[in-house]
């Protein structure tokens, strides 16, 4: 009697500790799921803010937006700074 009740002891605890694998690994799957997702969304985000800071973007937010236009070589002077 003492070794049967020992025996669905030890079946309940195999039991527990397969529950408990079952459980981590839905988790770990999930968490891989999600690192995937943010993966993606920062080469997403390193993509839009290449673009965003391309040289002709620049100038083209800066004319249509803020209505800058490009400086005149022949009339732009540049002052010589000291070096300390």
């Amino acid at each position: 009697m003492l070794s049967i009740v020992l025996f669905a002891a030890l079946l309940a605890g195999v039991v527990a500790v397969n529950v408990a694998v079952l459980r981590l690994n839905v988790e770990l799957d999930r968490t891989g799921r999600e690192r995937s997702q943010l993966k993606a969304d920062v080469a997403g985000l390193r993509s839009e803010l290449s673009s965003s800071s391309a040289t002709s973007r620049i100038e083209q937010v800066a004319t249509d937006e803020l209505g800058l236009v490009k400086a005149d070589p022949e009339t732009t002077t540049y002052v010589p700074l000291r070096e300390r």
